[in-house]
């Protein structure tokens, strides 16, 4: 009788033990799979823009680079006139704050007539102001000008102004942006060629000491 309680005291502690090993087996194996979960879910997040990064331009084709944006009605620019406007880029994100404004020179050649030019000199980029009394585009960094047609004047650049695209719909203005205006995007620049200041024409003196 005594050896049976005994036995049983005995199984009675060894199921025990293995109970107690097998719950902190469980939660071993529960905070590993936690741990993996969480893992996971981290590198997913820090994965989504590397591959946004590598694999988003080959996505692209080059005739969707950029979108139609809307500057208004032809109303608001008045014919014979140059208007700066300000646009919300079409490629803008969350939190860019004031740098997802963009700026433009709008000109009024005629009633179904505009250019539209962007607002940075060709040489660097600054921002170029109109001037309606000498009618020219003036860069205040290095002395770039350009004439009312975009074309240049004078200074550092080697080109006029870059041009957007424009659509007119019915009364209402449009450019093609989202891109910045460059040779390589769908920007295009004038093609009148450079002027060219030739040299003065000196004459030879046959003593170098005469007057």
């Amino acid at each position: 009788m005594n050896d049976q309680i005994e036995n049983s005291g005995e199984e009675t502690s060894a199921d025990r033990e293995l109970e107690s090993k097998s719950i902190v087996h469980s939660r071993r194996v529960f905070l590993f799979k936690i741990s993996v979960i969480l893992n996971a879910a981290l590198g997913a997040v820090l994965a989504v823009p590397l591959v946004g990064y590598l694999f988003g331009p080959a996505s692209k084709r080059d005739s969707e680079t950029g979108s139609w944006v809307d500057l208004g009605s032809l109303d608001g620019f008045p014919v014979g006139q140059t208007k700066l406007v300000n646009f919300q880029s079409p490629v803008s994100r969350l939190g860019d704050g004031d740098t997802a404004k963009v700026s433009c020179w709008v000109r009024r050649i005629s009633t179904q007539s505009v250019q539209v030019f962007a607002v940075n000199c060709a040489h660097l980029g600054c921002p170029v102001r109109w001037f309606s009394q000498s009618r020219l585009f003036l860069c205040p960094c290095h002395g770039g000008a350009y004439y009312e047609d975009g074309s240049r004047a004078s200074g550092p650049p080697e080109r006029g102004l870059f041009e957007y695209k424009v659509r007119l719909n019915g009364n209402s203005l449009a450019i093609h942006s989202g891109n910045m205006p460059t040779l390589a995007t769908q920007a295009r620049c004038s093609e009148k060629p450079l002027i060219q200041i030739e040299p003065a024409v000196t004459t030879e003196r046959s003593n170098p000491w005469q007057a």
